[in-house]
């Protein structure tokens, strides 16, 4: 299994075998061939963090839950915590590793200095172009995809290699071309070779899709007549196999790798076409990083003393932060609630819950906006007179309007709450898992009615509500509350005491003591109104 247990720190990549994960926390997958994903299955239930390439192909091929997986955008850091409370926490950057769709190179930054994790890589120039490695940081530990890590493998360029394929198939211009694959990977040599020779590739259904997730050209079919060029298992290329299709119509198979594998029949070619680095391209990379230590990924392939005199000195044993060391040594096989609404509070910008704007903060607002809103006000009160209603119509049409949030670029809605204070409602995103009953809930500051009762509360058009963190000011004029589809029990919640609930309610039991507590209030206003 390829895979590593970070040491002082509670970090695993590549490694999902929990009874030997020991004091590992945080989970990281680099991408999704086999090799890497050992363990790995439907039944895991830790955090899991990857591209989002490999979160989409983790959930469709290995039927892991969304509920795990947190896919983290490629080319940017991203804030995790290392313990239950938020007082440590570490940088996770993701950098394309040039290896297969969705691979990549994880760079840690913490208690425990700067660690890079290439995974399975292809060195090109363009890595030690990347933000988080040209400023000149200092590498502290570096593991290595050292697959091709022997002076005597000497390896062509991809693009040698590709060159290579492309003469080898004009020279069976009448052939039919079966190249033998993984399940990912070398999806870019296909659109290559589609285009070079203007015929299909034939996938199947599996791969196809994976093709139309990465946006590559529209060369590839799944109609088995349609091209010469088919991609199969490269378990398919043997001899049986080669004598079956050349019943029927002449075939040669190529089978892009650098491994060494036996020839079984003369018709089947191996080019050197590999995505893993070669040793030259390790010695450039190492030596360009100048990393205190070199751990090599592939146990069974050490590195030997290859790069001893690209090696930076002064690595040290990092000291454990207590809070660290108490999440390393807890025995909870799951996460804790704290701990995962700490993720997302890190993971994603904070966004406010119910927020009022004072009197005193509307009268700043420039000319225009004041007198766009003293219209706006005038004929919403116009209404109001017309229709001169006991109290609130529930049913009301009237709104004010919606506009974009400038984080999120989602709508958030802009109401007039009854005091002429704006409310904004928060972003159905930002939502946490109750702690009681594990449903998804919205996490913000909450409205609180200020009366000595209940009634008094609800009835009324001067009732005074008090957002928390919010000073407010006192207005005798209500306005409409809400936009069309937020009215009707969506303002019964609004306007029902929070002391007139009882205590471990359900979600439909919410529902019905709304409609409880409100249905002799309305009975009052229509006996009003005749």
């Amino acid at each position: 299994m390829n895979g590593a247990l970070i040491p002082h720190t509670p970090i695993a990549v590549d490694f999902w075998s929990l009874r030997r994960a020991g004091s590992a926390r945080l989970f990281f997958l680099s991408h999704m061939h086999s090799d890497h994903t050992v363990g790995l299955s439907s039944t895991w239930a830790r955090p899991l963090y990857c591209s989002p390439v490999t979160a989409h192909l983790v959930h469709r091929q290995l039927q892991v839950s969304k509920k795990w997986i947190r896919a983290l955008e490629v080319g940017e850091s991203h804030v995790l915590p290392l313990d239950e409370i938020g007082r440590e926490t570490m940088t996770v950057t993701l950098m394309d590793a040039n290896h297969c769709p969705g691979s990549v190179m994880f760079l840690f930054e913490g208690y425990f200095g700067t660690i890079l994790y290439t995974g399975d890589f292809r060195y090109t120039p363009s890595m030690l172009k990347e933000p988080a490695l040209k400023l000149g940081k200092q590498i502290h530990t570096l593991y290595l995809d050292n697959t091709n890590c022997n002076p005597a493998r000497v390896l062509p360029s991809r693009q040698e290699a590709a060159r290579q394929i492309v003469e080898l198939i004009r020279k069976h211009p009448q052939h039919n071309i079966k190249i033998g694959l993984y399940n990912l990977g070398k999806e870019s040599l296909l659109e290559q070779l589609a285009l070079e020779f203007r015929t299909w590739v034939v996938l199947s259904p599996q791969r196809l899709e994976l093709v139309q997730l990465l946006g590559l050209a529209n060369v590839f079919t799944v109609e088995e007549k349609a091209g010469r060029i088919h991609a199969v298992d490269h378990m398919e290329i043997c001899r049986a196999a080669m004598l079956h299709w050349n019943q029927t119509h002449p075939t040669i198979a190529i089978l892009p790798t650098s491994r060494k594998i036996h020839r079984s029949h003369p018709d089947i070619h191996i080019i050197p076409y590999s995505d893993h680095s070669s040793f030259s391209e390790l010695q450039t990379f190492v030596a360009a990083l100048k990393p205190c230590q070199v751990v090599p990924i592939v146990s069974q392939q050490p590195c030997r003393d290859y790069f001893q005199d690209s090696l930076s000195p002064g690595l040290s044993i990092p000291l454990i932060p207590n809070s660290v060391q108490q999440y390393m040594n807890s025995s909870s096989r799951k996460p804790s609630f704290l701990w995962l609404l700490l993720e997302r509070r890190l993971k994603r910008p904070r966004t406010q819950g119910v927020v009022f704007d004072s009197f005193q903060e509307t009268a700043d607002q420039s000319q225009p906006d004041r007198d766009s809103q003293k219209a706006r006000n005038e004929n919403l009160s116009g209404e109001l007179e017309k229709q001169k209603p006991s109290f609130l119509d529930l049913s009301s049409k009237e709104w004010v309007g919606e506009v974009p949030n400038s984080e999120s670029q989602k709508m958030v809605t802009v109401l007039t709450a009854p005091l002429s204070f704006s409310m904004h409602l928060r972003s159905t995103d930002e939502e946490f898992l109750s702690l009681e009953t594990g449903e998804d809930m919205g996490v913000g500051p909450h409205l609180v009615p200020k009366g000595d009762h209940a009634g008094s509360a609800a009835l009324g058009n001067q009732s005074t509500w008090v957002g928390q963190d919010s000073p407010l000011s006192h207005s005798s004029k209500a306005a409409p509350l809400l936009a069309p589809k937020f009215r009707g029990l969506a303002l019964k919640y609004l306007l029902t005491p929070v002391n007139f609930f009882q205590a471990q309610f359900s979600c439909r039991g919410f529902d019905q003591q709304v409609e409880k507590y409100h249905k002799p209030l309305l009975k009052y206003r229509e006996l009003n109104a005749e």
